[in-house]
């Protein structure tokens, strides 16, 4: 039961801050892919930027697929127009 709260806790803070987590993915990713292959020390220093790069490239699309995901699912369920309904005025008839 706790963990489902977790989860929902964890999908509520993705869906108010995509862009923070496809940055964050983003740096992570090449942080660590650019220590990853400093490790292999035959390769030029060149390739390892290019490698880093790429790394980072991939995770970002499949980070931004993820969000594109969130957004429908959100817009399906209705669950995002419920959050801002209560911003919008109400017409006057």
């Amino acid at each position: 039961m706790a963990e489902e709260g977790k989860l929902a806790q964890m999908r509520h803070w993705f869906a108010e801050h995509k862009l923070r987590a496809v940055g964050s993915l983003w740096a992570t990713s090449v942080i660590g892919s650019f220590a990853y292959n400093f490790s292999n020390p035959n390769m030029k220093t060149s390739v390892k930027v290019i490698h880093a790069r790429l790394h980072a490239q991939a995770l970002t699309l499949v980070a931004l697929v993820g969000a594109g995901l969130v957004e429908y699912y959100d817009h399906k369920s209705g669950e995002k127009a419920k959050r801002y309904e209560k911003h919008v005025e109400q017409p006057l008839d």
